[in-house]
């Protein structure tokens, strides 16, 4: 029976060590793609605050009066980005349930939603969110030729009123162990807050912010999703490096209980068969 048992552990001690192995590797794995995602959503963020800055303070000025004419809202589509894979801690569940929540707020009785990541699609779908159209090879590296594709679908729902607001969210990296999730409106474009910077620059618009607004909303629809994607991507891959770590940590104390079982275990073996010989040996007596 001590046979029996020893066996069992030692089989569960080398299936947590090759599990650990798996979550080690998957941790290395993703510090190195975080460093590189890391880099491009630090550099694409100057340009996101800009173009949403300059295409705020065109709307101030007037413009977009021919696209984003006033409209009751019927329908809001709300973008959201997850990962296509698990394994990444909070990551997914965070963005999902501000999403839900953000639904249930502005979304009416029927929102719709463009997903990123087979993680959101398959939840969404799950709780009878009717998915306007689902993007699931973004892959490691986010391209502006996806953002730019997200985007054209986006805008074109808008501008057909498929849908009559659109909203995103995603999660914004601060740190590897730092991400927050974030919900912000796209569509229409708001205007600027009284405290922003935008409205104490002074921009001329040539020939006119009509004109310039109309060539803006395209690029800076494709902007916001393609900084998105990034800091997503990079939030993504921080929580799977955070995630593999404490997995790989939570392997090393079950080891060490399973390595003292297993002593435990052998000790007690050891003792019976002493007490056995003892016993033998008083009875030949």
């Amino acid at each position: 029976m001590a046979a029996g048992g020893l066996k069992e552990v030692d089989r569960r001690i080398k299936s947590v060590r090759n599990t650990q192995q798996i979550t080690r590797a998957m941790k290395m794995v993703a510090a190195a793609k975080l460093r590189k995602a890391e880099s491009r959503a630090k550099k694409a963020r100057d340009y996101f605050e800009q173009i949403q800055a300059v295409t705020r303070r065109a709307v101030s000025k007037g413009g977009g009066q021919r696209l984003l004419a006033p409209r009751d809202v019927q329908r809001v589509g709300f973008v959201v980005i997850t990962s296509a894979r698990g394994l990444a801690g909070p990551y997914n569940a965070n963005v999902l349930r501000q999403a839900v929540i953000k639904m249930h707020e502005v979304g009416g009785k029927n929102p719709g939603a463009f997903a990123i990541g087979r993680k959101g699609r398959d939840y969404l779908a799950h709780r009878n969110i009717d998915i306007l159209q689902e993007f699931l090879g973004v892959g490691d590296d986010p391209t502006f030729h996806q953002a730019r594709a997200i985007a054209h679908e986006v805008l074109q729902r808008y501008l057909d009123h498929d849908v009559d607001e659109v909203w995103l969210t995603y999660t914004k990296f601060i740190n590897p162990l730092t991400h927050e999730v974030k919900t912000l409106r796209i569509l229409p474009v708001e205007e600027p807050a009284a405290q922003e910077p935008a409205l104490v620059r002074s921009y001329v618009f040539e020939p006119d912010p009509e004109t310039v607004f109309d060539d803006l909303l395209p690029r800076y629809v494709e902007v916001v999703i393609f900084s998105a994607l990034l800091e997503s991507k990079a939030s993504e891959h921080g929580a799977r490096m955070t995630a593999m770590d404490s997995a790989s940590k939570n392997a090393d104390e079950l080891i060490r209980q399973m390595i003292l079982m297993r002593n435990r275990l052998r000790q007690a073996a050891i003792t019976r068969e002493i007490a056995e010989l003892v016993s033998g040996s008083e009875a030949l007596e």
